[in-house]
C-alpha cells in the first residue's frame, strides 16, 4: 500500500512540470507538498523520473490527466496551483542548447567587431606584401590612433565640455591675493593685426591661439556648487591629467603582455616555429584569390626570417676566439662613436634653445624661424643620427631582429635625451636655474618677466614640436621620397639603379611614432587638446605611409621577426610614457602655478587643491579615506599583493618548466623518427639488393 503513494506522487510531479515534461530538478513547491503528505502517514518519496521512464533522448512520455491520477486531493490541488503558477523548470538538454545559443551569439559579436576593426584590409594587404615586420608598425600605429581618441574623450569629457559650460557661472575656487606683477598676463593682440599673421599664430600657438582652449592658461579656476549638484573645475583638470596617464600605462601594459604571451608561446626562434607556421597558421577562410595571394606571401616571409636567424646563428657558432674577441671590440667601438653622436646632438639642442629664447620678441617670419629653431635642430638631428646608427648597426653585424632591436634603442634614447634637454633648458628659463630666491624669481617664484604664463610656453613647445613633425613628414613624402621613386623608375643610369627605391626602414618609422607620442604625453598637462590633435596627425600618417609604402618602397632585403619586435615598441613607448610622467609630477608638486592664467592659479602649488578640496568633504569620508592610506590597510594590502604575485610567480616558472620539458620531449622525438626513417631506407636498401641479387641468380 505504501508504494501506491509513492507512484502516485512521482507522477505528480512528472504532471507539475508542465505538459508532462519531466526532468532531474525537483520544484521547491512539490518537495514542501511531498513533505506535508508524509505527515499524513504518506512516506516522502523519491520525486525524481527513474531511468527507465526516459527514452533515449531524455524526453518524458506522454502527459495523462490529473484526474486520472490516484492522489490525495490536498496534493493535486497543489499540483493545480503549481500548474497555474507556470513554474519554468529546464531540463538538461534545454540548458546545453541555450549554452550553445549564447556561445555562437558570442562568436557572432566576436566576428562583427572584427569585421569593424579599424583598416583590417589595409593592414592584411601590407602583412602579406611586406612580411610582418612592417604591418607590426602599422598595428602599433592604429593601438596609438585608438589610444589618443580614447584619451581625448576622456579630456573633453570632463575638462573641455564642463569648462565651456561652467564658463560663466560659478566662483573661484580660491579667492586669493598676489603681486599685482604677477597676475598680469594678456596675450590678446591689440588693434588690427594683419592677415598673414594669423598664419603664423596658427604655426607657432602663439596670438588668438594662445589665449583658447588648447592651452591651459585659458582654463578658469571655476567651482559650481548647488543644493545637489557641485563640479571643481581645478580638480577634474588635475585628476583627469593623473588618470589619463595611469589609462595610458594600463593600456601599454596590456598590449605588452599580449604580445609577450605570444612570444613565449612561439618561443622567439625558429625551434618549434616550423610546425606553428606549417600546419597551424593556415587561414581556412580565405576567400578570393588575392587573400589566399597575400596568405602565402605572409608565411613566406616568416619562413624566410626563421631561415637567416638559423643561418646567422650557426655563423655566429662557428667563429673562433679571436674572431669573436674581434667582433665584440668593434661593438664597444661602434657604441661609443654613437654615444658620441648623440652628446653632440644634445649639445646643439640646447645652444638652439637658448638661442631662440633670447630672440623671442623678434616679430614677423624671421621671429617664426626663431620660435621654431629648436623644433628644427631636434629633426635635423633626430634624421641624421638614426641614419648614421643603422649604418653602425650593419657593421656590428647583429642578427637582423637585434639589429632592429639595437637601432630602436639607439635612436630612441637620442629622441628621449634631446627632448629632455629642451624641457631642461626650459625649466633653468622659467625657475632661474633653480634660484627661486633671484631677482626674477623671487616675487612670484617663477621667471614671470619671460614667462608670464609659463605651463602655456611649455604647452607652445610641445605643440609646435607635434605640428613641426607632422609637416616634416607631410614634406617629405611629397618632396622625397615622390620624386626618388619618378626618377629612379624612369632614368636607367648607373647611379639611379644603384640608389635605388628606398626601402621602408621600421625602426625609424617606429621612433617617430614613440616620439611624436612622448611630446603629446609631456604637454598634455599644458596643452590639453594636443591628445586630440595628435588623433588626427597619427590618422593622416597612417595613410600618408601606406601610400609611400606601396609606391615608393621595395620589399626589405633583411627581414626579422615580428614577435619580439612588437615587445620591444611597447616597451621603447613605455620609456616615453616614464619620461613624460616624470615631467608631470615635477611640474604638478615643485614648480609654482602662474598667478595670471589657468586654473591653479593663487595656488602654492598644483598638488595643493587636492589637500584643499580634501578637507572640505565630510568626516566619514575623510576617515575612510585616512584609513585607506594608514598603515592598517597599506600594509595587509602589499602582503596580499606580494602573495599574489609570488603565486603567479611560481605558475609560470612551473608553465615555463613544463614548456621546457615539453619542447626537450619533441626534440627528441624529432630525433627518434629520424633515427627510425634512416633505418627503414638501410632496410628498404638492402631489401632491393636482395631482391636484385635473386633475380640475377
Amino acid at each position: 500500500m505504501a508504494s501506491e503513494p509513492q507512484r502516485g506522487s512521482r507522477e505528480a510531479y512528472d504532471y507539475a512540470e508542465g505538459n508532462g515534461e519531466r526532468s532531474d530538478q525537483q520544484s521547491l513547491r512539490l518537495r514542501r507538498v511531498s513533505s506535508r503528505v508524509s505527515n499524513h502517514n504518506y512516506p516522502e518519496n523519491d520525486l525524481r523520473p527513474t531511468p527507465a521512464e526516459e527514452n533515449e533522448e531524455g524526453d518524458s512520455a506522454p502527459p495523462r490527466e490529473l484526474k486520472t491520477i490516484p492522489l490525495p486531493m490536498a496534493l493535486k490541488r497543489a499540483v493545480r496551483q503549481a500548474q497555474e503558477m507556470h513554474v519554468p523548470v529546464v531540463s538538461r538538454r534545454q540548458a546545453w542548447r541555450r549554452r550553445k545559443s549564447l556561445h555562437k551569439l558570442k562568436e557572432k559579436a566576436r566576428e562583427c567587431l572584427h569585421f569593424f576593426t579599424l583598416w583590417r584590409k589595409s593592414l592584411q594587404k601590407i602583412g602579406g606584401n611586406f612580411g610582418g615586420g612592417v604591418e607590426s608598425y602599422f598595428l602599433f600605429l592604429r593601438f596609438l590612433v585608438v589610444l589618443n581618441f580614447v584619451s581625448s574623450l576622456l579630456i573633453a569629457g570632463f575638462v573641455l565640455i564642463p569648462s565651456i559650460v561652467f564658463r560663466s557661472v560659478g566662483g573661484s575656487a580660491v579667492n586669493g591675493t598676489g603681486p599685482d606683477e604677477c597676475t598680469v598676463y594678456d596675450p590678446n593682440p591689440q588693434g588690427l593685426d594683419l592677415f598673414y599673421n594669423y598664419f603664423l599664430n596658427l604655426l607657432s600657438g602663439t596670438g588668438f591661439m594662445e589665449y583658447s582652449y588648447l592651452f591651459y592658461g585659458y582654463y578658469n579656476n571655476t567651482t559650481v556648487e548647488d543644493r545637489n549638484f557641485s563640479y571643481n573645475i581645478p580638480l577634474a583638470y588635475l585628476f583627469t591629467a593623473v588618470f589619463y596617464f595611469v589609462f595610458c600605462l594600463i593600456c601599454i601594459i596590456a598590449r605588452m603582455g599580449t604580445a609577450a604571451r605570444v612570444a613565449v608561446a612561439t618561443g622567439g626562434g625558429a625551434v618549434g616555429n616550423y610546425s606553428v607556421i606549417l600546419f597551424t597558421n593556415w587561414d581556412y577562410g580565405c576567400q578570393g584569390d588575392q587573400a589566399t595571394k597575400l596568405k602565402q606571401k605572409n608565411i613566406l616571409y616568416r619562413l624566410q626570417v626563421d631561415l637567416e636567424e638559423e643561418s646567422r646563428k650557426k655563423k655566429t657558432a662557428a667563429l673562433t676566439l679571436g674572431q669573436k674577441l674581434i667582433l665584440y671590440s668593434l661593438r664597444v667601438f661602434m657604441f661609443l662613436v654613437s654615444l658620441g653622436l648623440i652628446v653632440a646632438a644634445c649639445y646643439g639642442i640646447f645652444m638652439a634653445t637658448n638661442f631662440s629664447q633670447t630672440k623671442s620678441g623678434v616679430k614677423g617670419i624671421l621671429g617664426l624661424v626663431y620660435e621654431y629653431l629648436p623644433s628644427i635642430v631636434i629633426t635635423i638631428a633626430n634624421f641624421l643620427v638614426p641614419l648614421l646608427g643603422d649604418q653602425i648597426a650593419l657593421v656590428e653585424r647583429y642578427s637582423p631582429s637585434n639589429t632592429v632591436i639595437v637601432a630602436l634603442l639607439r635612436a630612441v634614447f637620442l629622441r628621449l635625451v634631446s627632448l629632455a634637454v629642451l624641457l631642461f633648458t626650459l625649466w633653468r628659463q622659467i625657475t632661474c636655474e633653480g634660484n627661486i630666491d633671484s631677482l626674477n624669481c623671487k616675487l612670484c617664484h617663477y621667471n614671470y618677466n619671460d614667462h608670464p604664463c609659463w605651463e602655456t610656453r611649455v604647452g607652445q613647445e610641445m605643440y609646435k614640436l607635434t605640428l613641426f613633425d607632422f609637416l616634416i613628414n607631410f614634406a617629405l613624402l611629397f618632396l622625397a621620397e615622390f620624386p626618388r621613386r619618378m626618377v629612379v623608375d624612369n632614368w636607367s643610369s648607373k647611379l639611379a639603379q644603384w640608389v635605388g627605391r628606398q626601402e621602408f626602414v621600421v625602426p625609424a618609422n617606429v621612433l617617430g611614432l614613440v616620439y611624436g607620442q612622448t611630446v603629446v604625453w609631456t604637454g598634455a598637462l599644458f596643452c590639453p587638446l594636443l591628445p586630440l590633435i595628435n588623433t588626427i596627425k597619427f590618422i593622416l600618417l597612417f595613410y600618408f605611409k601606406k601610400t609611400t609604402l606601396f609606391y615608393n618602397c621595395r620589399p626589405a632585403l633583411r627581414t626579422f621577426r615580428s614577435t619580439y619586435s612588437t615587445v620591444v615598441f611597447l616597451v621603447v613607448l613605455l620609456f616615453g610614457w616614464g619620461l613624460a610622467t616624470v615631467v608631470m609630477v615635477y611640474s604638478l608638486a615643485q614648480i609654482s602655478p602662474s598667478r595670471g592664467c589657468g586654473p591653479f592659479r593663487f595656488f602654492p602649488s598644483m598638488w595643493s587643491i587636492v589637500p584643499t578640496s580634501f578637507y572640505r568633504l565630510s568626516e566619514t569620508t575623510q576617515d575612510f579615506l585616512f584609513f585607506i592610506g594608514s598603515q592598517s590597510f597599506s600594509i595587509p594590502l602589499f602582503a596580499l599583493s606580494c602573495v599574489v604575485m609570488c603565486y603567479f610567480v611560481a605558475l609560470a616558472s612551473v608553465y615555463g618548466k613544463t614548456v621546457a620539458l615539453l619542447r626537450a620531449q619533441l626534440k627528441l622525438e624529432g630525433r627518434d623518427k629520424q633515427f627510425l626513417v634512416k633505418q627503414i631506407e638501410e632496410l628498404s636498401r638492402h631489401q632491393i639488393l636482395k631482391h636484385t641479387a635473386g633475380a640475377y641468380e
